[in-house]
Order: structure tokens, then C-alpha cells, then sequence
């Protein structure tokens, strides 16, 4: 028993004087079961509490007493690095060393496991290197190496403002095609060049004269069409010229008779440009079965009506904008001048739909696939007349169905269409539809007809060609010297340090050779002050420019070894070009008679 003070005696006197509770001072203290002890204070030696789901980790019976130490251990991370970072790894807990990633039950219908790594185009290995630890980027067993395109942004010139320069000054880019349309018809001919990639075991077939077959078709089950077969769209390479060609083929075609494919001969003579010229055509079995191909001309990167005004991914608001009337306008003129030369010729287009009808640059469209169906409908012996009025049909159909942004294929009804037509453009362009999709009326309509009511609108269509025109001719112009300056720079490059003619007294480079190669250093090799290199290109067109006209100015030309000075005109360096390169060309002439005539003599012997 404790000793107690008089105080706390009185206090204990009162409590005994009290009824009795249940607790007090003298009851003993509670103990937990798991101690096994008496003790009523905290012990650093007891067991510290474990969770239940937590016996992968293994703890210390006891810890051991140390003021200086806290129960909360955190792990010692590693510093972020491209070289010790795993994304297939978690990071581990706090006092732990568990990499297993933790599963939450509220996120059940989520996949809970860490994405795919992504591609890393910039790697120059796609496997991670042995001993080097884990990548960034893992490995990429199962995804090839994509083709890389054309940078076309690396050729965009970085030109100073056009404000800042003076009148007569002129900017690097204003001496070479415009970077749009450099780039356009550098894509083209990417698109023309395109050949596929060979894989072993697989050939692709070659069809007469023409072999390297790309298809440019992006379904891979072609449903029949307006043709009534399935067809593919093929471009090839032709052995004979080595143009490329557009091969059209339908499947499934038997030929009975050889006259029907000889009424392409009729389309072979039409010449237009709003009609995919027709070249040939030929049946093929390279397919494992009977096909019929017909070779048009190739434009490459084109696209049809179809796909360009109803486009298979539409934009964020999930519809495409109303069609310009003008645009509308200048389709109607440019199909009525093909219908014009079609027709005239006694024949019928046949094909005027959103799938057939290309646009092969801005605002130009053009007639493909004529003539198939002459053929492939042979035997049905239509009247001509009788297809040439439904060609104006499918011509206001496809005006309608542009300017309404309505699928052929949901046009059973044409009449709420056509005031849709006219509350969103002009009345003029609905009367033009609605004659059009009118049957006829006592006598049949003709293409002069339409013609005569679109001649309001064919200024519009004229002028746009006319400045089109215009622009080329301004462009052309300038590819036109760019050319004339190779020219003249192949000549010095062919008269300059020739290697077989060291030491040859009647090739010296003493003479007037040798001031074209000081000349050649004042163009190409100048250096400033500080001896870097000057790159000039003004300089070097406007040198040039005056070699090729012969001018009187006079420059000054320095050797190497500034030993020798040289003060001459223009005029006597052109003379000086054209006395070496004739020399060139004399001594070429001579070595090609020698060969001749050695070869005669082989042939003919005695």
C-alpha cells in the first residue's frame, strides 16, 4: 500500500463514506491480455499493432529504445532518371518495399492497369540495350518502325518582314516557287512515286505494260456501284513511256463480244479539261478471274465529291457547313462544258455522280469513268438521245445533293429538297436544279439550252481561270531563270579542275581557264574579315545574272595565294565560258566518232 498525506487521508475518508462504485483509486488497472504484464504504463518493448492484410511485411519483435529514432521510417528514393524508371512498376508505400500495384474496389469496372508504353519515335535503338537497366520507353516488340513523310515545314523560309526592306531589295523565297505550291506539287509527286513495300512471298501482278501496282482504294470490301460490279482503282507505271496511269478494274466481267471494247476508240479522241482522259482498255485474268480494266489518266492526290463534301469523319459538331453558291456555280459550269463536248460527239457521260466526279484541285473537277459503262452495258442498245437526258437528271441530282448536304442514297423525295434548295440559296440556282430534274416536255433538252442559262455565271468561272493562269505564268517565270542560272552554273562546273587534263599544254589553266576558276571563287568561295565563309545567295544571283547577259562592269579577281590579280569584264568572262565549254564539246564529238567508228569496225570487219 502507497502512503498517503493528510489531505489526500481526508479525501479517502470521504469516498468510504460514500455509497461504493463500481471503480476506484484501489481497483486494479487494466491490463491488455496481449502484454501478459501488470503494468499500467506505456512499454517501448511491447509489440507494436500490425493490420490484419499486412503479413507479407516482416517486423522486428521488439524496437529498440532510442530517443533520436521516430516510428515512421520513409524509403530511401532513388533521384528521377531516363535510365532508372520503369513505367510496368509502382511505386512502393511509405515504410515499405512492395512493388505490387494496390487494387481499389471502388474503381472495379475500370481497368486498373498501368497503359501500354508509348512508341518513342526519337529512340535510335527500339530495344532496350543490355545491362543498361530499364528504358524509358520499353520495347516495341510487336509495332514497326513507321515511314517517315516528307518534312515539307523544313523548306519554310524564315524571311524578314517586307515592310523592312527597300524597293529594289528582294527576299531569298520571292526568287523560287511560293512555298504552298512547291509543297502541293511535291506532294504530288510523292503521291505519284508511291510504290508499296515488298514483302517476301508476295507479287504483286503486272498487267500487260503496266507494273508496280499501288491501290487507292481505303475499303477493303468494295461494294457494286453505279456500275453495277464491284471495282478497284489501281495507279501504275506504264513500261512503254513511263507515265503513270489510273487503272480502273471491274471484277467479275465476262467479255462476249469484241466490239464492245472497241467503243472506248470513240472516247480515246475526247480531249477536255473536265474530262479524265480515257487511254485503253484490255481484259486481264492476273486476279483469278475474268476482269475488265480501263486506263485513264492518273491526277494524283485527288478525291471525289463524295469525299470531300461528305467526309466519313465530320468535324466536332458532327456536320458539315452549307456549300458556297459560287462553288455551286462553278460545278454546273465546268459539267455542262464536258456534257457540251460528250454530247457533240454522240455520245453520253453516263457517269455524273459524287462518287465519279474528282476534284483535282481547288474548285476544278473533273468526268471519271467514262466509257465503262458502254461497255460493260453493251448489249443493252440504248438510244443515245435517251441517255444524254438522263445525264442532265444526274446532274441536277448532284447540284441537290451538294447543296442540300443529303446523300444520294436518301433522296427518295426530291420536292422538299428542292425548297430547302431555294430558302438557302438564290431562286436563280433552284430554277436551273428544277429544269433539270424535270422530265421533258415535248422536245428533249439540250446542252445549249443549259449552257445559255449559265452564261451569267460562266464570267465568274472565266476570270477565276483567267488569274489562275495568270499566276502560273508569273511563277513559271521565275523557275524560268532559275533554270537559265543552272544552266550556266553546270558550264562552269563541267570547265573547271578537270582531272584528265592535267598537264595538257592545249587544256592550261594559265589562260582563260584560269581566270574562270578565280572567277568561280569570287561567286562561291568569298570570305569576310575575319576569314568565315560569306553566304550570299544575292550575291551569287546577281553575279550571274550578269555573266549571262555580258555585261560591261568590271570586277577584280584574286589567286589563293594572292600572287596574281586579274581586272576583267563580264563580257570577256562569257567569252571566255563559251570558248572552254565549245572546246568541251569538240573534244566529246571527236571521242564519240572514235568510238563509232571502232564500233563499225568490230561489226565489219575488213
Amino acid at each position: 500500500m502507497l502512503s498517503q498525506s493528510p489531505q489526500r487521508q481526508n479525501r479517502t475518508n470521504q469516498v468510504n463514506s460514500q455509497p461504493k462504485k463500481s471503480l476506484n483509486v484501489d481497483s486494479p488497472s487494466f491490463t491488455p491480455a496481449q502484454l501478459g504484464g501488470k503494468k499500467s504504463g506505456f512499454s517501448t518493448n511491447a509489440i507494436p499493432f500490425t493490420p490484419r492484410g499486412s503479413s507479407t511485411t516482416t517486423v522486428s519483435p521488439a524496437l529498440q529504445q532510442d530517443t533520436g529514432t521516430t516510428l515512421f521510417k520513409p524509403t530511401q528514393f532513388p533521384d528521377f532518371g531516363q535510365n532508372n524508371y520503369d513505367l510496368n512498376t509502382a511505386d512502393p508505400a511509405n515504410g515499405t518495399s512492395d512493388n505490387s500495384l494496390g487494387f481499389d474496389p471502388f474503381m472495379s469496372n475500370v481497368p486498373q492497369g498501368l497503359p501500354s508504353t508509348p512508341y518513342n519515335p526519337y529512340a535510335e535503338e527500339h530495344n532496350p540495350l543490355a545491362g543498361a537497366g530499364a528504358s524509358y520507353y520499353g520495347g516495341q516488340n510487336t509495332y514497326s518502325t513507321p515511314s517517315q513523310p516528307l518534312q515539307y515545314h523544313l523548306y519554310y523560309p524564315i524571311t524578314p518582314i517586307r515592310d523592312t526592306l527597300q524597293p529594289y531589295q528582294r527576299a531569298a523565297y520571292e526568287l523560287f516557287l511560293p512555298e504552298s505550291l512547291r509543297e502541293d506539287l511535291q506532294r504530288k509527286s510523292e503521291a505519284a512515286r508511291q510504290v508499296l513495300a515488298s514483302q517476301p512471298g508476295v507479287h504483286a501482278p503486272s498487267l500487260q505494260q503496266y507494273h508496280s501496282l499501288v491501290p487507292l482504294d481505303i475499303k477493303l470490301k468494295n461494294a457494286p456501284g453505279i456500275f453495277g460490279l464491284p471495282t478497284w482503282v489501281w495507279k501504275a507505271t506504264s513500261r512503254k513511256n513511263g507515265n503513270v496511269y489510273c487503272l480502273r478494274r471491274v471484277e467479275g466481267f465476262r467479255l462476249t463480244s469484241e466490239d464492245a471494247i472497241k467503243a472506248i476508240n470513240s472516247w480515246k479522241k475526247i480531249i477536255h479539261p473536265n474530262i479524265v482522259t480515257t487511254v485503253e482498255a484490255f481484259t486481264t485474268r492476273e486476279f483469278n478471274d475474268s476482269s475488265l480494266v480501263f486506263v485513264h489518266a492518273y491526277h494524283p492526290l485527288s478525291k471525289t465529291l463524295a469525299d470531300h463534301h461528305f467526309p466519313t469523319t465530320p468535324n466536332r459538331f458532327g456536320r458539315t457547313g452549307l456549300v458556297a453558291e459560287k462553288v455551286l456555280w462553278s460545278y454546273l459550269v465546268q459539267l455542262s462544258s464536258a456534257l457540251k463536248v460528250i454530247h457533240k460527239a454522240k455520245l453520253a457521260a453516263r457517269c455524273i455522280d459524287i462518287s465519279k466526279v474528282i476534284l483535282t484541285d481547288k474548285n476544278r473537277i473533273r468526268l471519271s469513268g467514262c466509257s465503262i459503262l458502254d461497255v460493260i452495258q453493251f448489249e443493252a442498245h440504248r438510244r443515245v438521245e435517251e441517255l444524254q437526258q438522263e445525264d442532265f437528271f444526274h446532274l441536277g441530282k448532284l447540284v441537290l445533293s451538294i447543296g442540300t448536304n443529303t446523300l444520294p442514297r436518301n433522296m427518295h423525295d426530291l420536292r422538299p429538297l428542292l425548297d430547302q434548295l431555294g430558302r438557302s440559296h438564290s431562286e436563280d440556282l433552284k430554277d436551273v436544279v428544277a429544269w433539270l430534274l424535270s422530265p421533258p416536255q415535248g422536245q428533249h433538252k439540250t446542252i445549249e439550252q443549259l449552257i445559255r442559262d449559265l452564261a451569267i455565271h460562266m464570267d465568274d468561272v472565266y476570270i477565276a481561270s483567267s488569274n489562275a493562269c495568270d499566276e502560273t505564268n508569273n511563277h513559271l517565270g521565275r523557275e524560268l531563270e532559275n533554270g537559265r542560272l543552272v544552266r550556266l552554273v553546270a558550264k562552269l562546273g563541267t570547265i573547271n579542275e578537270r582531272p584528265e587534263f592535267d598537264g595538257d599544254p592545249n587544256w592550261s589553266e594559265t589562260e582563260h581557264r584560269y581566270t574562270l576558276k578565280l572567277f568561280r571563287d569570287y561567286v562561291f568561295h568569298q570570305v569576310d574579315a575575319q576569314g568565315n565563309p560569306v553566304l550570299d545567295l544575292g550575291h551569287i544571283v546577281s553575279c550571274l545574272n550578269k555573266l549571262d547577259a555580258g555585261t560591261e562592269e568590271k570586277i577584280y579577281l584574286t589567286s589563293r595565294d594572292h600572287q596574281s590579280t586579274f581586272l576583267v569584264t563580264y563580257r570577256e568572262l562569257k567569252k571566255q565560258v563559251q570558248s572552254a565549254f565549245g572546246d568541251l564539246q569538240k573534244g566529246n564529238t571527236k571521242q564519240q566518232q572514235a568510238t563509232n567508228r571502232g564500233f563499225d569496225a568490230g561489226r565489219y570487219p575488213g
